[in-house]
């Protein structure tokens, strides 16, 4: 045990942490050179494509230093702020991290924010300073932002360049003489932590766990404490490229497990495995529950498919355990689910992996965040509102608290100026304004997370030119002036496309909503009012024009009546096709809402 070493690569996104951990791979022979790909541990399409890691990967290698071999379990993790619940799960099953900071672009909001993650676990941190083989490279000062960050020795941090392998040996030997080896005891009963899994349509539910106490062998009786079922070990082994099968996985090393279980709501990741016989007492704590930031419904295209979707978001629930969803019905599109999601990024990768990996094909409504509403009733009363359609009467009303967050955003000097004034936008109020270095600002705010939840990551890069990072944590809830702004179609409520906005706000996007629908709508037989109304009052209205077919062609000269006979023919058709007229709402519609600054 003394020999195991598990560690995890923790950076902001785009800092080398794929690039190293293939490095890595390299020099430690895991990979012959068959195998070798760019970004070998991206294992999914998604990650190529975006070039970004979704999923924590986990990798065994073997390494030999002074004559002694020893065994490296890494986890690479992902750098983007709605993956931050992949890389809490990564540094509950490490006892280090390499801390990877870019030597052009320096210290970052989510590096920042990672690196608290794994001092509130007590990591041994060891600082990188990668690309330094870059033209743009500031390594010393750079180096200057570390020790200032970190509080350690400039000698400590390891200058290195991934993409050539620089400083790569220096880094194996740093996590060998720095990580300490895992604590645990062999000769006590079972106890290993969960902390991923996925589902293999041929074999089941595989689970990653990491073993703390205890040894788990091939065919022994366990136990999952949080649903209290037992299984066999059908198999168990480490990760290395392929999995590699086993007879024993013993006490701080990372392996895997397979068990047949095919029901993947039996599974839970942070839950703890022990023995069957002979289980353990405590279970392992420090696993905190994901907080959805982001609400959106998600619904099949064809109803007939819901339990289809049902099924597909299990398994994919399993793979991504920050997903949270439950049933919920709509007027307009029929039967779906309320999804909780860590921000927009993620909600489009959900999007993305229910049609790739399971072939569904989804429509998702216009995402918000959860409320609190207090009606008059009794004042304490509290309703959730996950939908704008919970909303209670605006009679009844007391009061509407939303959810504030705490905004950090590392930016240029030069963008100061542009980046308050979006923030002021989406009503922030600015905290604190620190100088980094003579050119680096962090900004603080607190803001509406309803606010950010569209457009604001994009707008915020578009302003500072790409160069401002941004990270959030919630603060809580406060009192805010809120209206539920209904679009009715042909005089038809759409409840999918109700919002909740500020009353400041309600009037102009309100306006801008209808104009945008009445460019989506395709024309029918007869005029569609589009109409935006807050309660019964209508803020805004467009109409789109109908089709109409030229019944008088026919009529050349005569008497005026006959045109005019036609003409009343056609308009009570009308009327009465707008009274029985069912308007087709197009999947972009729905999306578009989202983007009415385009």
């Amino acid at each position: 045990m003394k020999n195991i070493r598990n560690f995890c690569i923790i950076a902001h996104i785009d800092h080398g942490k794929s690039t190293l951990a293939d490095r890595l791979l390299d020099s430690t022979a895991t990979v012959t050179s068959r195998e070798k790909q760019e970004q070998l541990l991206d294992s999914m399409d998604l990650e190529r494509e975006r070039g970004i890691t979704i999923k924590s990967h986990a990798i065994q290698m073997d390494y030999e230093f002074e004559g002694e071999k020893y065994t490296l379990n890494l986890i690479d993790t992902p750098g983007h702020v709605d993956f931050s619940y992949e890389v809490s799960r990564s540094i509950a099953a490490c006892e280090g991290a390499l801390l990877v900071v870019d030597a052009a672009q320096s210290i970052q909001a989510q590096t920042i924010s990672n690196l608290y993650l794994a001092l509130e676990n007590d990591l041994e941190i060891i600082p990188v300073l990668n690309k330094i083989d870059l033209p743009s490279a500031n390594p010393e000062e750079v180096t200057d932002d570390i020790v200032d960050l970190l509080g350690c020795d400039r000698e400590e941090i390891i200058p290195a360049s991934a993409k050539t392998g620089l400083g790569i040996d220096e880094i194996l030997e740093a996590i060998i003489k720095r990580v300490p080896a895992p604590k645990g005891n062999p000769d006590e009963s079972l106890q290993a932590l969960i902390f991923d899994s996925v589902y293999n349509p041929f074999r089941g539910v595989e689970t990653y766990f990491r073993v703390l106490n205890g040894e788990i062998k091939k065919g022994q009786k366990i136990k999952f404490m949080a649903t209290d079922k037992s299984y066999e070990a059908n198999e168990v082994g480490t990760l290395k490229l392929k999995q590699l099968p086993k007879k024993v996985v013993k006490t701080g090393d990372v392996g895997y497990l397979i068990t047949g279980i095919k029901d993947a709501r039996e599974v839970k990741v942070g839950d703890t495995i022990t023995d069957a016989d002979s289980p353990t007492t405590n279970m392992i704590g420090g696993f905190e529950d994901v907080k959805p930031m982001v609400f959106a419904g998600i619904y099949p295209v064809d109803t007939e498919e819901y339990e289809e979707l049902r099924n597909s978001m299990e398994k994919l629930q399993l793979n991504d355990a920050s997903l949270v969803f439950q049933p919920e019905s709509s007027a307009a599109l029929g039967f779906g689910f309320r999804c909780g999601f860590l921000g927009m990024l993620h909600l489009e990768i959900i999007q993305e992996r229910l049609e790739r990996e399971f072939d569904m094909t989804v429509i998702t409504t216009v995402p918000n965040v959860s409320y609190y509403a207090y009606t008059n009733k009794e004042p304490d009363e509290l309703v959730m509102v996950n939908n704008p359609s919970d909303l209670p009467e605006p009679s009844s009303l007391n009061r509407v608290e939303e959810p504030f967050i705490k905004a950090t955003i590392i930016t240029k000097s030069e963008f100061v100026g542009s980046v308050m004034s979006l923030c002021i936008e989406k009503r922030g109020e600015i905290v604190n304004q620190t100088y980094l270095t003579t050119e680096r600002v962090e900004l603080s705010f607190d803001m509406p997370l309803a606010e950010i939840v569209f457009d604001f990551y994009d707008r915020l890069k578009t302003v500072s030119k790409g160069y401002a990072s941004f990270d959030y944590a919630p603060i809580g809830m406060r009192e805010s002036h809120l209206v539920k702004v209904d679009v009715l179609l042909n005089g038809n409520t759409v409840d999918a496309l109700s919002a909740l906005l500020h009353r400041d706000n309600a009037y102009d996007i309100g306006k801008r909503m209808c104009e945008k629908l009445k460019e989506l709508i395709p024309r029918q037989q007869f005029d569609i009012p589009i109409q935006a109304a807050i309660g019964s009052k209508i803020i805004s209205r467009e109409t789109v024009k109908a089709l109409r077919k030229d019944v008088t062609a026919k009529c050349y000269g005569g008497d005026i009546s006959r045109k005019r006979k036609l003409l009343e023919k056609q308009k009570k058709g009308k009327k009465r096709m707008r009274a029985v007229g069912n308007v087709e709402i197009p999947q972009e519609a729905f999306m578009a809402v989202l983007k009415l600054n385009d």
